[in-house]
C-alpha cells in the first residue's frame, strides 16, 4: 500500500475535535484496538488506542494533533486505522488527538496559549501531564512516529533520531512520499541543515531547554528509531493526509520487515 485515501467526510473533523474523537473510538474498536482515555480537555477525551499482537513483536508508538493548526495528522491516522494498516506485525500505541482545544480553535497552542510540543521537559500543561502519566505506564518503544505539518515548508520532510544504530528508513520514506507529494529540497529547513528532505539534528538534544515530544520519547522510552513527519501546510488538505499516510505506511514496511 503506497498511499491512503482520506477519510470521508473531512469537513467535520478539523473544527470539531469531539466528533473526530468519536470517530477514532468507533474506528479503533472496529479495528481491534483497546480504546482508552487518559484525560479530557474541554469535553473532548485525550485518547490512547492500544493493540497488542501475540508473541514477541516490535512496539510502535504514533501520535498526532499536538498542534491545533495541523489537522492533517489526526485525519491521516484515522484513515490508516479505518483501512487496517495496524495489523499483526507489531504491538501498537496510538495517541491521535493530543491538543483538542487547539484543534477546535485552529491554533498551534492549547487554550492557555502553550505550545505543547515545547513543554515536555517541565510538563506544565494539563495535556502534557496527562500524556506523560500515560506514557510512564507503557513499555519502551522500538519505533516512534510523530505526525506534523509545517506552514513554511516547500514540501514534505522529516526528522530522524536514531539511538540504536539501526538502518535508516528516511530515504525510503521520502521516496514513497514523493509519488504523492513533493519533497522539500531546501538545504536549510526549520533553521537546521537538511539533505533531500531529511534532517538529522546534531548535538545533544537533552541540552535543549524546551523539549518536544520526540525528545521526551527518546529520553524516557529509549525509542530505537524516531521520525517526526512533516507535511507542507500550504498544500491541499487531502494531499497532506495522503502524504502522511504514505509516510507512515512506508516507515512501517521498512522498519518492521
Amino acid at each position: 500500500m503506497n498511499s491512503i485515501n482520506p477519510p470521508v467526510p473531512v469537513k467535520d473533523s478539523p473544527a470539531e475535535p469531539a466528533i473526530l474523537a468519536r470517530r477514532f473510538e468507533a474506528a479503533g474498536a472496529a479495528a481491534g484496538f483497546r480504546v482508552g482515555r487518559f484525560g479530557e480537555i474541554e469535553g473532548c477525551p485525550l485518547l490512547a488506542l492500544t493493540k497488542r499482537a501475540p508473541g514477541p513483536r516490535p512496539r510502535v508508538y504514533l501520535s498526532a494533533g499536538i498542534h491545533g493548526d495541523e489537522p492533517a495528522p489526526p485525519l491521516a491516522l484515522l484513515s490508516l486505522i479505518e483501512q487496517g494498516a495496524f495489523d499483526g506485525r507489531a504491538t501498537w500505541f496510538v495517541c491521535p488527538l493530543l491538543n483538542p482545544a487547539g484543534l477546535a480553535r485552529g491554533t498551534r497552542e492549547n487554550a492557555d496559549g502553550l505550545d505543547l510540543n515545547r513543554g515536555y521537559r517541565e510538563a506544565q500543561a494539563l495535556e502534557i501531564q496527562a500524556h506523560v502519566d500515560w506514557l510512564r505506564r507503557q513499555p519502551n518503544f522500538d519505533l516512534t512516529l510523530c505526525l506534523h505539518e509545517d506552514w513554511e515548508s516547500k514540501g514534505f520532510y522529516l526528522y530522524e533520531l536514531d539511538t540504536a544504530g539501526r538502518t535508516s528508513c528516511a530515504e525510503g520514506i521520502l521516496g514513497a512520499v514523493g509519488a504523492v507529494c513533493p519533497v522539500d529540497p531546501s538545504e536549510t529547513i526549520d533553521g537546521r541543515p537538511a539533505r533531500a528532505g531529511v534532517i538529522r539534528p546534531a548535538g545533544d538534544p537533552l541540552l535543549r531547554e524546551r523539549w518536544p515530544e520526540s525528545i521526551y520519547l527518546r529520553t524516557h522510552h529509549h525509542s530505537g528509531l524516531h521520525y517526526t513527519l512533516e507535511s507542507p501546510s500550504s498544500f491541499p488538505l487531502e494531499q497532506r493526509i495522503r502524504a502522511l499516510g504514505t509516510a507512515v505506511t512506508a516507515a512501517l514496511s521498512l522498519a518492521l520487515r
